[in-house]
């Protein structure tokens, strides 16, 4: 069956954190996204190609998300692609992400948490992986059972 032309385009992401600025800058940094005009300590962004904006927004008695238990849940998730997992961690770390005990077991996957402990993954290209609960997930393509 055929689905039609999209009825949405992603256009921003945004994640709560105790301090807008420092995030964006950690992303910035990380990512080489530019800083969005009218950023200020309530309400920081970053522009990416085609539009795409990440958005980092403060909260009142900010909670960092756990993973992988979820007695605060993640609250988001991003994926990066990266061309070398070990020099993409090793930059990373450097800027100031954290890296939990736990990882997935993947060689092609690794989970760090920004400076505000949200999760995010590395991962290579190509890679399939598999998700908890979700199945296997080619690159680019719907999960399967």
């Amino acid at each position: 069956m055929d689905a039609g032309p999209a009825l949405m385009t992603l256009c921003a992401i945004a994640l709560d954190c105790p301090d807008p600025l420092a995030l964006a800058a950690f992303y910035s940094t990380a990512t080489g996204l530019s800083n969005a005009h009218g950023s200020d300590d309530d309400f920081a962004g970053l522009r990416g190609p085609n539009g795409l904006f990440l958005g980092f927004q403060r909260v009142a008695d900010y909670h960092a998300p756990q993973w992988p238990g979820q007695q605060t849940p993640q609250q988001a998730h991003m994926d990066f692609e990266v061309d070398d997992l070990d020099l993409a961690e090793a930059a990373l770390l450097h800027r100031g992400a954290g890296k939990p005990a736990e990882q997935p077991g993947s060689e092609t996957l690794r989970v760090l948490t920004d400076p505000a402990g949200h999760p995010f993954c590395l991962t290579t290209s190509r890679t399939v992986r598999k998700r908890p609960g979700v199945g296997v997930t080619p690159r680019g393509g719907a999960a399967t059972s």
